[in-house]
């Protein structure tokens, strides 16, 4: 009777981990194969956007895995850095296998590389195509938190919050946990909100909004709500009273209102360029976009003055 009772009782929802999935002799883990789906997803939805502004596919999939290649190692070493009483040795550093990526690092690794990998792009359309990357960014990284949540890292300490992690058992990576007991996991959490932010990227997409619109729409939500998440966490290192990740957040809001502001600031007509209309990987394309109309236009002029210029006389 009383365990019923207590079952009944218990808030959160019920968890037990699940870092590995067993498929006769096979298994997997489950902390890499959420992080790879994400990035087959993110980079997908990003290369499909894009191609609607002049970008193949396959060179938005060439940098995509190029960014995410350098914020996986990135996120590691940061994670790593700000999490090294979980380490039992050097080697640990690689075994990203276990679970522990720190989005920050990945993001800041991607942002330093991202200009050299993407310099052959129309400069008029980065802002384009950096929404595009966003999105797929945001359900790449909702995806992944399932990662996280198999493992048990990103937790808080005890609560009765209806939507906290009611542990039943299993290892976790953050600990130790009493069997019974409700906790704050702040990759929950993040799944959750993450989901009508992604919404409210798709929506603005289909309204055709302007260029870095969408990109400063999540990177001032998910700064303000990734910041508030963090609040709960027990198990990160902090500086000043703050993670990782606040820090990032500090820097994600007001970028996020520059780029928005850059969004909506007039167009100044000098600032187009051939590169609005020529194929990515045609530079020479652009020079004959821009020469060919004008001469349409002096021959639709003599057509219709009847006039034409005589024809010089040929050298001697």
């Amino acid at each position: 009777m009383s365990l019923v009772s207590g079952t009944l009782l218990a808030t959160g929802i019920p968890y037990y981990s699940f870092p590995t999935i067993t498929l006769g002799p096979i298994h997997i883990r489950t902390f890499g194969l959420f992080v790879a789906v994400g990035i087959l997803i993110g980079i997908t939805i990003a290369a499909r956007r894009n191609e609607r502004f002049g970008i193949p596919s396959r060179d938005t999939e060439r940098v995509g895995f190029i960014l995410v290649a350098s914020g996986l190692i990135g996120a590691r070493l940061l994670w790593a850095a700000t999490h090294i009483h979980q380490l039992n040795g050097p080697l640990d550093v690689f075994a990203v296998w276990k679970g522990g990526l720190q989005f920050s690092g990945g993001l800041i690794s991607a942002v330093l590389i991202a200009p050299f990998v993407t310099r052959k792009w129309p400069r008029t359309q980065k802002w384009a195509l950096l929404d595009g990357a966003i999105m797929g960014l945001a359900v790449g990284q909702m995806i992944g938190r399932f990662g996280c949540i198999s493992v048990g890292e990103h937790l808080g300490g005890p609560t009765d919050f209806f939507l906290g992690m009611h542990y039943l058992g299993g290892v976790t990576v953050e600990g130790p946990l009493v069997v019974g007991q409700t906790y704050h996991n702040t990759a929950i959490y993040e799944v959750i909100w993450l989901i009508p932010v992604i919404a409210a990227l798709f929506w603005l997409d289909r309204r055709g909004a302007r260029p870095g619109v969408i990109s400063a729409t999540f990177l001032i939500s998910y700064g303000v709500l990734r910041f508030l998440t963090d609040i709960l966490r027990t198990h990160d290192e902090r500086v000043f009273g703050l993670t990782g990740a606040q820090y990032m957040c500090l820097v994600l809001v007001p970028f996020g209102l520059w780029v928005l502001w850059t969004a909506y600031r007039p167009v100044d007509e000098t600032d187009m360029s051939g590169d609005e209309i020529a194929a990515p990987d045609d530079a020479d394309g652009a020079d004959s976009a821009v020469i060919e109309p004008a001469s349409d236009d002096v021959e639709m002029s003599d057509a219709m003055t009847g006039e034409s210029e005589p024809e010089s006389p040929s050298p001697s």
